[in-house]
């Protein structure tokens, strides 16, 4: 089976792809919706977030199948890559994956024709965006758990996360 998208979008930034890594949240960028999609874009204002996805273009031939990964992400907060277990790619947030799509969810700024400025996007420049659907009441999880092994390595770096 064959699967073909056409992007309604893209991602336009000033900062490196290396910045948007090591950024903890706080990248402002712009998604740049094609002028056919532009109505699309209509009672989107007055969500606060939207959920983006995207195909990750830059991922590189090594990363595209991966089954097996150590969640690099907790670097950020201080774990050294040695001291992170590796686990299947469905049980962290990683790029590297069977199919190179992506989510992120990301608050909006503001909405001006057909761009949207956001905050909170991990996404690089040029990144093509395949959908953005609202963030709504529908979607929030009151509660919900996480493996022992993510709990364990997050008290570790004394994160605020929890």
């Amino acid at each position: 089976m064959n699967i073909c998208f056409d992007p309604i979008g893209y991602v336009k930034t000033e900062m490196s792809d290396e910045d948007i890594r090591k950024a903890n949240g706080n990248v402002i960028s712009k998604i740049i919706i094609k002028e056919e999609y532009i109505d699309g874009l209509q009672g989107l204002e007055g969500y606060s977030h939207i959920l983006v996805i995207s195909y990750l273009n830059k991922l590189r031939d090594f990363e595209i199948g991966v089954l097996k990964v150590k969640p690099r992400r907790l670097t950020k907060y201080g774990l050294k890559l040695e001291e992170l277990p590796e686990v299947g790619v469905f049980a962290v947030d990683s790029p590297a994956r069977p199919n190179p799509i992506g989510l992120s969810i990301a608050e909006i700024i503001k909405i001006d024709k057909n761009v949207i400025t956001v905050k909170g996007l991990d996404l690089f420049n040029e990144t093509p965006i395949l959908d953005i659907k609202p963030y709504s009441y529908e979607r929030v999880v009151k509660e919900f758990k996480v493996p022992d092994w993510y709990s364990e390595l997050l008290k570790k770096t004394r994160s605020k996360i929890i």
